[in-house]
């Protein structure tokens, strides 16, 4: 998910989000490409679209979570965003509560405890009953040469990840089946989940679970009246997480030259998608898995995609070689 907000191989972030920074600074650069592909950050959805409907978010207080919150709150949903830090959950709900005008509720959860999360889900339903929409947002990630990863390193992110998708999953899942009510799950994830990432490996292989979990239980619950789906995020342009692992800003240059549309994305932009996911216009998507990233995985999977740094001189050189080779 390219969520690198890591502090250290042996400490992680509450909910490490997909963000990309030098320093303390947003990152704008772009490829003269992104002229022809500006984001546009205002809401997709009619207002009123979650009118009456109740959003559960793990890992709402920052980052994607914070705005798919917001996005939500201002189609009319009533939020209940859920983390560890009770403090920057508190100060998220009020400030998304005072723009949107919708109640947003802050319930402290550690993902990775299944008594947490069964205490963060009876809090849920006390306050404003079963969700309609549930959001697994929570994650955790660090950058590792995998040889120097300890047991408790790996446990703790597959904890997050895979384990706590699961537990925040069943528990819900479990409660609205035994209320007859159908609801619609999404899980956000990375495009590495598909083909594999050296460097964070207990990332890699916990998100690559999360995908299988959410397809089969599409399949499995869709008789409950439930829907499963997974947003893939390439790099998110947000403030100040990757400090630490590109100081000198050399991996956001490179990785700019990787993303077919030349920018990086928003998180508004992500929100728009997850909005539409979990809406009742997407009442017959489930079990689908969608890959938003300006094109970074087409571009870094092609053999030949490389041959775009050739000039025009240079073609008209190789194309004459081409023709002048005998027995071709």
């Amino acid at each position: 998910d390219w969520t690198l907000q890591a502090k250290h191989p042996t400490g992680l972030c509450d909910e490490c989000q997909e963000m990309f920074g030098n320093g303390t600074n947003t990152l704008y650069q772009s490829g003269p490409q992104a002229r022809f592909f500006p984001p546009s950050e205002s809401v997709m959805l009619l207002p009123g679209a979650y009118k009456n409907k109740v959003a559960f978010i793990t890992g709402g207080g920052t980052g994607l979570g914070k705005a798919m919150t917001t996005t939500l709150s201002s189609l009319g949903a009533e939020c209940v965003i859920a983390s560890r830090n009770l403090d920057v959950l508190k100060k998220t709900a009020d400030e998304i509560s005072q723009q949107t005008g919708n109640k947003v509720h802050a319930v402290q959860c550690n993902v990775r405890d299944p008594a947490s999360v069964e205490a963060a889900v009876n809090q849920l339903v006390n306050d404003v009953g079963l969700p309609d929409v549930v959001i697994n947002n929570a994650a955790g990630n660090f950058i590792s040469p995998s040889e120097k990863l300890s047991p408790n390193a790996w446990r703790t992110i597959t904890d997050i990840v895979l384990n706590g998708t699961a537990y925040v999953t069943l528990d819900i899942g479990k409660r609205l089946i035994k209320a007859e009510k159908g609801a619609a799950f999404l899980a956000i994830t990375t495009i590495y989940a598909e083909s594999g990432s050296g460097f964070v490996v207990p990332s890699a292989a916990a998100k690559a679970g999360v995908e299988t979990l959410c397809t089969s239980l599409a399949a499995e619950w869709g008789r409950y009246g439930m829907r499963f789906n997974i947003i893939q995020p390439g790099p998110i342009k947000t403030k100040g997480a990757f400090s630490r692992l590109d100081p000198t800003g050399t991996v956001e240059k490179l990785m700019l030259e990787t993303i077919a549309v030349g920018r990086l994305g928003t998180p508004a932009e992500i929100a728009n998608l997850a909005a539409y996911l979990c809406s009742d216009y997407a009442s017959w998507v489930s079990g689908t898995i969608i890959r938003m990233d300006g094109g970074e995985y087409v571009s870094l999977a092609g053999e030949f995609n490389g041959l775009k740094k050739v000039t025009q001189e240079q073609w008209a050189i190789m194309e004459a070689m081409i023709r002048n080779t005998k027995g071709s």
